[in-house]
């Protein structure tokens, strides 16, 4: 890990940086990744676009493989959003049908579903109890009428983690569709679409998977493929997309019909550069060591007595960490940027969200910061 730190990082030579819940900074290969396209792209226009293309291919097939699922079965995306809101605006409602979200869901996994209400579709609340997402209040809140359960993976204030293969199969047992908002997790946690029956899954790539904004993934299971249309076509939706002249209005077969139009291929090349140093790095061990450093956290919020707003339960946690003090929090936002720390501090919590690379002497000097900053009030 170290020498993965020193090769990949340069953030670390100028602060702490404890917020890839918010936007990560950049590996050192994701950003010869974007400099070598862009001169490219300068030194000799498209001559190279077959090899661009190609790049692009490799890409998806990487994304493919870190959540389990076949290339047909991928889109690009420009975020979470977006791909969430191809199912939304995709699938066949019917006025009384029926929409369940946890309560504490960011705005991504909440607006689309009530953009529905127009529909006659309402939306559902799953009320969440100190940042955790019940299982059985799921499950009650769902009834005949109920055609999609959206959870975000690893819920984006207190960490929580939801139980996707719990989830997932009582959906499949009821036919109902699962569809999950993955930005919380994916470069931090395994994820398996298939053992789980997520039927779609959306996520960008510039929080743990450490990429640029504007460009993510989306799954769509082939089980489900043609019961969600197209809300947005293009020139790239058809199977014969470069026969500009022949209008034949055939989708593709897979996932790629959701891709309208020109692709933002720095921004592709990009996230293929940030896939293969997970894939390098292997989840698993990712995981292992996300664990490893919030078992520092949490040790160190109980020797302080601090309010954890996260929960510490085996197989409930990610690689976020909330907690509270009595404190300004703003002000204390200011003395953690004074001091070169990166973190997110919103809606009276203090969020921690580290990467495999960071350090328990990170975590350490932290502390060490918070304690003086409790000593000055």
């Amino acid at each position: 890990m170290e020498k993965i730190r020193e090769r990949e990082f340069p953030v670390t030579q100028n602060r702490i940086f404890l917020d890839h819940a918010k936007v990560a900074p950049l590996s050192r290969r994701v950003l010869e990744a974007t400099r070598s396209f862009a001169e490219d792209a300068a030194n000799f226009g498209t001559a190279n676009y077959a090899r661009w293309m190609s790049g692009a291919e490799e890409t998806r097939e990487s994304f493919a493989r870190l959540i389990n699922a076949g290339i047909d079965e991928v889109a690009f995306v420009k975020n979470t959003t977006e791909g969430l809101s191809i199912v939304a605006n995709g699938v066949a409602w019917r006025r009384g049908d029926n929409v369940v979200v946890p309560d504490i869901e960011f705005p991504s996994n909440v607006y689309p579903w009530l953009n529905l209400e127009r529909l006659g579709v309402e939306t559902r609340f799953v009320h969440a109890v100190d940042g955790r997402v019940e299982f059985d209040d799921i499950a009650r809140r769902v009834d005949k009428r109920t055609r999609v359960v959206s959870v975000s993976s690893v819920e984006c204030n207190s960490g929580f983690r939801n139980d996707l293969g719990r989830i997932g199969a009582f959906c499949k047992e009821r036919g109902v569709y699962f569809c999950v908002d993955a930005i919380q997790s994916l470069g931090a946690l395994p994820m398996d679409v298939k053992k789980w029956n997520v039927d779609f899954l959306s996520a960008d790539g510039h929080k743990w998977m450490m990429s640029v904004e504007g460009l993510g993934g989306f799954y769509i299971s082939p089980e489900v493929l043609e019961e969600v249309h197209p809300a947005v076509v293009g020139w790239d939706s058809v199977v014969d997309a470069y026969n500009f002249m022949n209008y034949d209005f055939t989708l593709r077969p897979g996932a790629k019909r959701f891709e309208e139009g020109s692709f933002n291929t720095m921004s592709i090349h990009a996230l293929g550069a940030a896939l293969s140093l997970l894939h390098e790095v292997g989840i698993e061990r990712i995981e292992t060591r996300l664990l490893e450093l919030g078992d520092r956290i949490l040790e160190a919020l109980r020797a302080r007595n601090l309010r954890l707003l996260s929960s510490a339960a085996p197989g409930e946690r990610s690689g976020i960490i909330s907690f509270t003090f009595d404190a300004d929090l703003k002000k204390f936002s200011a003395f953690m940027a004074e001091n070169r720390v990166s973190l997110t501090v919103r809606d009276g919590m203090v969020r921690l969200s580290p990467h495999f690379y960071n350090t328990a002497e990170e975590i350490d000097a932290f502390f060490d910061l918070l304690d003086r900053f409790r000593r000055l009030k």
